[in-house]
């Protein structure tokens, strides 16, 4: 699992972007945590969830933004998808 906040939704979406054409992740989803700080989650196997969190943070710099946290966990307890689900594209769209 790989995750990467920064603030704005034009940030976010350039990481998400970034993200998804750098590696063979899945979009998990995003969330607005609070104030515009905004997180994009991807799902993938470890190397690709690395290379995709590097892109998005690298293509948020050169936007001369700032992230606030990226991560990547490696083998995501089962339970953290309980917590995931929300995020999911499908229950934040219409």
């Amino acid at each position: 699992m790989g995750l990467i906040e920064t603030f704005g939704i034009v940030y976010i979406l350039e990481a998400a972007d970034a993200m998804m054409k750098a590696a063979d992740v899945e979009l998990i989803g995003y969330e607005n945590v609070a104030s515009g700080y905004i997180s994009v989650l991807v799902q993938g196997d470890v190397a690709a969830c690395q290379a995709a969190v590097e892109a998005g943070v690298k293509a948020v710099e050169q936007m001369e933004a700032e992230v606030y946290a990226s991560l990547v966990i490696p083998t995501p307890h089962h339970d953290l998808a309980q917590i995931t689900k929300i995020y999911a594209i499908d229950n934040l769209l219409p």
